[in-house]
């Protein structure tokens, strides 16, 4: 049978999601409890690899596995043997044509930075930091300079392996509440450290040192020299992919009502 889990996990601790030699990735961590749960080897493919530090509210990963086990059964159980940082969220048997990466029709991703002359404590590594003010206005205006199908080779890290730099990016939302910004990006995918790249040039904006146009100037430069230093990992969370609903598969866990 196929099965697909929704995923949440605090990626502090780990090297990212995709399986290393040192065994101190999110993948490497669920393939063992899945196995210790099925006493046989499982291996897993997830929607969306992440960096080393970032967190995901709901990766989405499908597997093949002759065991038959009820949903709530997976759920418990994988749980039982995973660190506390990361959970299984859900559980759903889907048929053997749904893939958990070609399967998405988009990504969600958020930042979510503190604002604050003050470096984070309790918060630290949940959240990005800057201490100059932030203009959202400012922010938004150069926001929609990314937003439509462009050629994102400026914020393409070198060791990107995507076939092509061009990808569709089709939201930017900037909220703030308090002392927190809330950057939110949806694109049918991204290229590797995409978005810390496109944050690095946001803030820059944001306080002062570009105007809003250099945004545009950044991308139709197609040069990674063009735009601002790779942002912090600190306070980036994969929200999940979205699917067709005739998958029948959730589209949130509840760790989004507790993101600011």
């Amino acid at each position: 049978m196929r099965l697909a889990l929704g995923l949440s996990y605090l990626g502090t601790a780990y090297e990212g999601w995709q399986s290393q030699p040192s065994r101190r990735t999110v993948q490497d961590k669920l393939e063992e409890a899945l196995s210790q749960f099925t006493a046989q080897p499982v291996s897993t493919v997830c929607a969306g690899r992440t960096d080393a530090g970032v967190h995901a509210l709901m990766q989405v990963v499908h597997f093949d596995v002759a065991v038959d086990r009820r949903e709530f059964s997976w759920l418990r159980g994988t749980n039982r043997f995973l660190p506390p940082d990361i959970a299984v969220q859900w559980a759903r048997a889907v048929p053997d044509e749904f893939h958990s990466r070609a399967s998405a029709t988009s990504r969600r991703y958020a930042y979510v930075v503190l604002e604050s002359p003050v470096r984070p404590s309790i918060d630290a590594n949940r959240v990005g930091w800057v201490f100059r003010p932030l203009d959202g206005e400012a922010m938004r205006a150069a926001a929609a300079h990314l937003v439509g199908t462009h050629d994102f080779t400026s914020f393409r890290a070198s060791e990107c392996q995507a076939r092509s730099p061009v990808k569709t990016l089709t939201r930017v939302d900037i909220s703030r509440r308090g002392a927190y910004w809330r950057f939110d990006f949806e694109a049918d995918a991204f290229l590797h450290h995409m978005i810390r790249n496109i944050m690095g040039s946001l803030l820059v904006i944001g306080q002062g040192q570009q105007p809003p146009d250099w945004m545009r100037d950044v991308v139709a430069a197609r040069d990674r020299d063009a735009a601002s230093p790779t942002f912090s990992p600190d306070g980036l969370y994969f929200l999940g992919p979205v699917y067709d609903a005739k998958w029948q598969l959730p589209s949130r866990t509840p760790a989004y009502d507790g993101l600011p």
